[in-house]
Formats: structure tokens, sequence, C-alpha cells
């Protein structure tokens, strides 16, 4: 990324001041329930650390000096490794990284223009498709397969996952079996419980209840991922109007409160864990009660949500480029761009559902992956800003051409025509008429082209024929490794 990082600011300083202050009020009187069947071992432990429990109503709660104590142990800087070292993603130190999203249960089929169930071969395909594209850096687990039984459901969508990409894998985890699932697996992969532990090549996802609610197996999942060195995160999912209030700042106090709720009963649970400040504030429609992540102000609280992980120097993962655009079409284009844009001038570190996504977080489509990173390679353009120095100023070169002159055929052309300019490979760049000899090609239609090319090269898994059978060795009920 360029120096021009943060370029956009939602919120003013005494902005941030409030709403933390508002956040911090939040879990100082009111707080955060725990609920499930063993909440009452998690209070003990978060008793014992010193936050104020309340047995009765299953409730914790955060005073000022403990939070910011335990706040203290999270690192401000890590990395998520990738497999093979060429995309891992080094957060807190300025970089902006996108991801497509994950657990939808529709994708758009272009060969009937209609919609069907997600299976364990579009885990395959969508973790291709990333692996391919390089603006989309690392991968989380895209959707649910309706082919599985639940009980397999994370061995077997980690395994496909790691088997197509060697990017970072994210992916959520529905109970503490499944983690246990994707540790064991993931540990073969690795080479060892040490190996993995030095570098993590997967993270695990989790989410709170808005309002203000954590179940203990959400609990169970975060102390096992983290007392084995896996990175996690902990994101609300609030919805203005529905489960946060109705106003911008009124979700993100309640948001920001949700967040650092988890980054500190992390660090109660393994000090210095790695984890993100999680953050997915979305709308809806209060005209119609519908669900609308791709609207504006969705873009502007994951944009706020940046400003307030910053103010606690905690890596943040937010949320960017959703639509209601039920195919690849002129809204899906105007609403994702906008959206990831938005978030990414803020400086996040990663942004999630940036590629894909369609149908408000409900569905996916292949060629909207493709279609997306092309939009955040142009971002991407965008925040690498325009170097300034000796050379490029070209006096040497205006000189030399003079009035009159082109630059078409200098040295100084040539040398600079690949690293100043974006080249798109979808968009449509040539006149009318040879466009009309080309058949009249779009973005759509180009998309298709390259998702049936990158899908057709990248039949093969990743993983070695040993790593493979030792994993059917390791979990022999299994029938689709």
């Amino acid at each position: 990324m360029g120096t021009s990082l943060p370029i956009y600011r939602p919120l003013t300083p005494e902005d941030v001041k409030q709403i933390d202050q508002a956040g911090r009020r939040i879990l100082e009187r009111i707080g955060i329930k725990i609920r499930g069947a063993n909440g009452v071992t998690f209070l003990d432990t978060l008793k014992a650390a010193g936050a104020e429990v309340d047995y009765e109503n299953q409730m914790v709660r955060f005073s000022g000096d403990f939070l910011d104590e335990v706040l203290g142990r999270a690192p401000s800087r890590f990395t998520l490794y990738s497999r093979d070292g060429r995309n891992d993603l080094h957060l807190g130190e300025g970089n902006v990284y996108f991801a497509n999203g994950g657990r939808v249960f529709r994708i758009l089929d272009m060969a009937t223009g209609g919609y069907r169930l997600t299976l364990l071969r579009d885990v395959a395909h969508t973790a291709t498709l990333v692996d391919r594209l390089d603006y989309i850096r690392f991968y989380i687990i895209t959707c649910q397969a309706h082919d599985i039984k639940p009980i397999n459901y994370h061995l077997l969508d980690f395994y496909y996952a790691l088997n197509h990409t060697t990017k970072h894998v994210m992916g959520g985890c529905d109970d503490l079996h499944g983690a246990e699932q994707m540790w064991k697996l993931v540990s073969i992969i690795a080479g060892g419980e040490d190996r993995l532990r030095e570098k993590p090549f997967v993270s695990v996802i989790t989410n709170p209840i808005s309002p203000l609610t954590i179940e203990a197996k959400t609990l169970n999942i975060l102390n096992f991922c983290t007392t084995h060195g896996i990175p996690v995160t902990c994101a609300p999912v609030p919805m203005a109007g529905a489960t946060s209030p109705a106003t911008l700042a009124g979700t993100l106090a309640q948001m920001h409160a949700e967040s650092l709720a988890g980054v500190a009963i992390i660090q109660v649970l393994a000090p210095g864990a790695k984890v993100l400040y999680g953050a997915i504030p979305t709308t809806m429609d209060l005209r119609t009660m519908e669900l609308t992540m791709g609207s504006v102000e969705m873009g502007m609280m994951n944009a706020s949500a940046v400003q307030l992980a910053k103010l606690y120097n905690l890596p943040i993962y937010a949320s960017g480029a959703i639509t209601e655009a039920k195919r690849p079409d002129i809204q899906a284009g105007f609403e994702k761009g906008v959206s990831n844009l938005t978030v990414a001038m803020t400086g996040a570190d990663c942004i999630r559902l940036t590629a894909g996504m369609m149908d408000s977080g409900n569905s996916i489509s292949y060629e909207q992956f493709v279609i997306d990173n092309e939009i955040i390679g142009m971002i991407h353009r965008i925040l690498a800003g325009i170097k300034v120095n000796e050379d490029t100023l070209g006096f040497d070169v205006i000189e030399q051409v003079g009035p009159g002159g082109n630059f078409v055929t200098e040295d100084h052309t040539i040398d600079h025509m690949m690293d100043e300019f974006f080249y798109p490979s979808l968009s449509v760049r040539c006149n009318f008429d040879i466009w009309e000899e080309r058949g009249r090609p779009d973005m759509l239609s180009r998309a298709h082209d390259l998702v049936q090319k990158i899908l057709e090269e990248g039949k093969e898994g990743l993983l070695d024929l040993d790593v493979i059978a030792e994993i059917k060795k390791a979990f022999p009920g299994s029938r689709r490794i």
C-alpha cells in the first residue's frame, strides 16, 4: 500500500471519543450476557480475573481499569500465514487485505440463470478461484455444503479449502467438535502441532449475538482455538433498527462494546492470543424490514469501526462489498465498489465479504469473484497513491522530447508502463468497431470464460498424496477425503 492511508475518516476525533466512551459505559453498567449450559465456568474464570459477575442473570461487567488491563494483552501486530509463504498477511502494519465471504447457502448457476443449493464442490471451486486471483489475498470458507452430514462439516470444508488454495484460510466452527476436527486436520497438514503453532495458516471466525450476548459454546471454541495458537475473531453483527439502535452512532456504540468484550474475554482465556477486533455492522430497510447489507451506511459503519479498533491498536476484521443485487449487474458493481473503497480508504487490516457475494450475503456467484477481483485491483491502485520522485517527474524526458513530440517510444515510457497503471483483464477497452468485430463481449461474459479456465486448470488438489493418506488414516469415518 501507499503512504496516503488513511484517506477517509467518517468520524471526527471527538466522535470516536464519544462512541468509545458509550461502548465502555455499556460494558461497565449493562454488561454482556453469557448464555448456555457451561456459562458458569466462564463466569467463574472472568470473576477470578477481576471482572464483575452477576451469576443470577449470567452477566459479566467490565470496569474501566480491568478492561484496559486485559485489552493491553492483545498484540497490535501479528501475521496470518499462508501455507507457501507467498501470501502472508502482516496485520497492524498499515496493509489492507481483501477476502471473500462465507457460509452462504445458494449459488447463482449461470448455465440456468437460477440458484441452486451449495455443495462441497463449491468450496473447492471457490478456493481455487481465490488461489488464482491476485487481489483476493485470503480465503474464507464460502458456503455451506448441503451434500455432507453436519458432523463432518468443518473437517471437510477446511480440507477441501486447504486442498485447493495455499492462501490463508478462515472459517467458522459451529461447535467445539468442529474446532477439534479442524485443528487435528491442519496439524497433520502443517507437519505437527508445533509447526502449526509457529505459523498458523488457518484462523477461526466466531460471532456474539447482538445485542450483548455471547453463547458459552462460542467461548468453548475461542478457548480451544486460542490455547492451541489459532488466531480468532469474535465479530458482532448488529443490525441497525433490529438488533441494535436505529441510529448509526448507537449501533456503533453497541458493536464497539461487543467487539471489545470479545477481545477482552479472549485475553482472559489466553493472554497474548492473536485476535482481530471484529466488526460486521449491518442495516435494514426499515420501510420493508429487509436486510440491506449493500447499503452505503453499512460501508460507513465498517469504516468507522476501523477508527474504533485503531484507538486500541487492534488489527481489525471489517466487512465490505455486499450487494442486494441478484445478478452481477450495474447495481452489484456500484454497491460493491462504493462499499469496498469506503472501508479500504480507512486502512482496515482485513476486509471480508469483498468477493463473490450477492443477494445481501445470502448467495454467491463464481463470475462475481473474478469481477470483484478486478474492482479490488483498482482499489489497490488508488491506495498505492502516486509515486513522486526525480525520475517520475520526468523532467529529462520532457526536455528530450520537447514541444510537439511524443513519448510513446521513449525508454522512460517503457520503464514505467507496467508499474504506473492498473490494467484490467475483464473491462472492455477497445473502440466500438473492434468491439463489434469481437462479438460484443462484456465484463460478465469475460468473467464466465475466466472462471471456466481457472477451474479447468485447478481441478487437481494441492495437498501431497502422503499427507492425504495420513488424513484418511486420522479420520477413517469420512468418505469424502
